[in-house]
């Protein structure tokens, strides 16, 4: 049996101060155009940034 192919497709989010990419999320992309932007710890820098949506 094939998978259901969906709406929600995995997004990588990338550090945006040292730029690893730490966190993989699902996201709905039918109703949704602009890129995401989260607050999450990064272990390479030891603290919490912004972590935003990979091209």
């Amino acid at each position: 049996m094939s998978k259901k192919v969906g709406n929600r497709q995995k997004k990588t989010f990338v550090c945006s101060v040292c730029g690893s990419e730490n966190y993989r999320m699902e996201k709905n992309v039918k109703n949704t155009t602009e890129r995401m932007g989260l607050s999450r710890y990064c272990s390479k820098c030891r603290k919490h940034t912004e972590h935003k949506e990979k091209k």
